[in-house]
């Protein structure tokens, strides 16, 4: 089977924004004008393909990334099949709760689409999802939406993706009209005016720039190709003196600025009213990384740590990461991959480095939001899903058995929300289980556990939102009735000074007896170092630092792994009311031990024993998960909402206006955000609104720390 698209000519990107920002229609008018879907659907009826669960139909929102392929001929190649891109699209949620499925998806695509709202501009998911895309290294293009609607402004929204999220953003269109005037778009590079005609807008008419829009649209193109220019010393010295690139130098240069994430090209229009989505899709196939364009994937030998390279090359080893695993009531667990290098066909062995196991690849399949399409191979640089493999989960690399390698994992935000859910017959407990299980293996932030004094299973997650859905689906996907208790907030615990103290447990019993022997110091980590620069004999994990400083064999080495894992246990229950303890680090330098009754179970107790010692004196503190939060408001009810955030231990950071509202940032502690809605609709006559975020952890005040830990006991 030869490939269907040559790898140059394959493009993987996101969609992503803020919630309301207009991301999924933009995603459907996708579908419709690369003929993927025949009619449009729209948010606002519950009939869109991309948000295919019901709970996204009924909501309005979207929760999963939906990935979907489809083949792109550009306007400018004058229908001419020879032009043909394949793009795979994803589709991501907008709702801070589910941002799990934006942090995989970027891990994994070339490129993204930001989606702005233009009446609101930059809003605090956007500024997320850029931090994300920041950290995965992805180039964006920008495509300001939204611009028919009342307070529509194209620079107001440019603005703010000028102030808040990058200097190098850079006008490449400009909107004509705005609000109910808009009627299309004027290309900079080109200097041509575009209109969106016929049905459902598919047409694109090019036509000469209006009159009055002459002279913005000459200023703002010296604008751009003055930043296009910046990227090459030759060709910039030229332009000086006077002598213009030709367009299509334009086009290279700019193409390789918006790889290398030195230009952000900003583009205008309406989705909703069919209006310049297809420049859009363009300015995918001129601007946005193929496959071939971006750096060589790395990672690591399994057997010798030893760093390795894969290349978007189908002649070299197979290497894919997992980033998605969802369960499809039709073939059971599919598994989503990206392939770095190499191919793989259906009815093939994969090796998981994770789990050391060879797996059957029994089909492969193409996914088309929900429906799906079989495969026999896939290439290099493509992404499909897997039915048939069990052991795979979210962030693991699938491979070459001959040549194995373990791809970076994807790094995913702790939960800062639990709840205590019960089943409520016999019946329901079996099938919660094995539920839960399901809808962990799918959602590395939605976390399981079971509380050790009161045996009741607990939930975690990234809001109130989340855990409803997760409720809702096991439900409706599992048949599990549960009753569910209150949000609680996850607590950590960790340390504020150094301190030091030793464990012994000794136990005879007549016969081989116990000992067990260890010297600890601890203290607060020290984040800044990268785990990279550590040495040798330091091990770090989420939280937890290990050094081992035992010489001259004071304790044997088969007895330190086992002592590694009492300290561990030993901070799973922090001291002031039980919250699990972080950001600790211990040092082991020294010990003892008896050639006779010494054994793992031993030093593990008297590991345990010491780092509780240690940490009492180490002036232990309570933290809280902290949120950012952003209300816009009605001028009037400004006072209110301030008083109010302030009341609830809030720290207000800075006000603006936008549009008719005003816009209030501030830092508020999570355990003062439950029931807000319901308080601030009150407050404005239902007119304010809010979104928050999880920012960082805090320490908690000495009162409200000494009410948590009684209400513990």
């Amino acid at each position: 089977m030869e490939r269907e698209f040559p790898i140059e000519k394959v493009r993987n990107f996101g969609i992503i924004a803020h919630i309301d920002a207009g991301k999924t229609t933009t995603s459907e008018r996708v579908l419709f004008y690369t003929g993927m879907s025949h009619k449009i659907g729209e948010v606002h009826e519950g009939e869109t393909t991309t948000d295919w669960m019901e709970q996204e139909r009924e909501r309005g929102i979207t929760i999963t990334a939906a990935a979907v392929s489809c083949t792109w001929i550009p306007t400018y190649a004058n229908a001419d099949k020879n032009k043909r891109f394949r793009f795979n699209i994803i589709d991501t949620p907008g709702h801070i709760d589910f941002t799990v499925e934006v942090k995989r998806s970027l891990r994994v695509l070339d490129g993204a689409v930001v989606v702005f709202d233009g009446v609101a501009g930059v809003e605090p998911q956007s500024e997320t999802n850029w931090r994300y895309a920041d950290e995965a290294n992805v180039p964006r293009i920008c495509f300001v939406n939204k611009l028919d609607r009342t307070g529509a402004s194209f620079e107001h929204s440019y603005k703010t993706i000028q102030d808040r999220l990058s200097k190098k953003a850079v006008r490449a269109q400009l909107p004509i009209g705005l609000e109910e005037n808009h009627e299309g778009v004027i290309d900079l590079l080109e200097m041509k005016a575009y209109y969106f005609e016929g049905d459902m807008g598919n047409k694109v008419v090019q036509k000469e720039i209006p009159e009055n829009m002459m002279a913005d649209a000459t200023k703002y193109r010296a604008e751009l190709i003055e930043r296009i220019v910046e990227n090459d010393e030759g060709i910039m010295n030229e332009y000086l003196e006077g002598k213009e690139p030709t367009l299509e130098v334009l086009k290279k240069l700019m193409r390789k600025a918006v790889i290398a994430n030195e230009i952000f090209p900003v583009y205008a229009g309406s989705a909703l009213k069919n209006k310049g989505v297809q420049l859009v899709l363009d300015a995918v196939v001129d601007y946005l990384p193929a496959p071939t364009d971006i750096k060589a994937v790395t990672g690591t030998d399994p057997d010798t740590d030893e760093p390795l390279e894969r290349h978007a090359d189908d002649k070299e080893p197979f290497a894919a990461l997992a980033f998605k695993s969802m369960a499809d009531p039709f073939v059971g667990q599919l598994v989503f991959f990206r392939v770095y290098s190499g191919t793989v066909e259906a009815g093939s062995y994969i090796y998981n480095p994770r789990t050391g196991n060879k797996e059957r690849l029994s089909r492969i399949v193409r996914m088309q939001a929900d429906q799906r399409e079989e495969l026999k191979k896939v290439f290099a640089g493509e992404i499909a899903a897997a039915v048939g493999l069990k052991e795979a989960k979210t962030s693991d690399t699938l491979c070459d058995e001959d040549k194995p390698i373990i791809l970076d994992r994807i790094k995913f935000p702790e939960p800062v929300i639990n709840l205590r859910i019960e089943p409520k017959t016999k019946a329901d407990q079996e099938k919660m289980g094995l539920a839960l299980n399901r809808l962990s293996d799918e959602d590395p932030t939605f976390r399981v556990s079971t509380d050790p004094e009161t045996e009741e299973t607990i939930i975690a997650g990234m809001g109130e939102l989340h855990l409803e859905i997760i409720v809702d689906r096991m439900k409706r996907e599992f048949n599990v009735e549960a009753n569910v208790g209150k949000p609680q907030v996850a607590y950590r615990e960790t340390i504020t000074t150094e301190a030091q103290a030793e464990g012994k447990y000794i136990k005879q019993s007549g016969g081989k007896g116990n000992y067990g022997h260890v010297k600890i110091k601890i203290k607060p980590m020290d984040q800044s170092v990268d785990p990279k620069d550590l040495p040798k004999n330091v091990k770090r994990s989420e939280g937890f630092e290990f050094i081992n400083n035992i010489k001259g064999g004071a304790i044997p080495q088969e007895y330190i792994a086992p002592i590694e894992k009492g300290l561990k246990e030993g901070l799973d229950r922090g001291i002031v009311a039980g919250f699990k303890m972080e950001n600790v680090s211990v040092d082991l330098y020294d010990g003892s031990f008896h050639e006779v009754d010494s054994n793992e179970m031993a030093f593990k107790i008297a590991a345990s024993m010491a780092v509780q010692e240690a940490a009492r004196a180490a002036k232990p503190v309570i933290l809280e998960p902290m949120m950012k939060v952003e209300v816009v408001t009605p001028d009037k009810f400004m006072g209110d909402v301030t008083g109010s955030l302030s009341s609830r231990r809030g720290l207000i950071e800075g006000m603006e206006t936008r549009g008719m509202n005003q816009v209030v940032n501030a830092v508020v502690p999570l355990s003062e955000m439950f029931g807000y809605m319901t308080n601030l609709r009150s407050m404005t006559e239902g007119r304010a609104g809010f979104t928050m975020e999880f920012i960082r952890y805090d320490i908690v005040p000495q009162n409200v720390a000494t009410t948590i830990a009684e209400s513990r006991k």
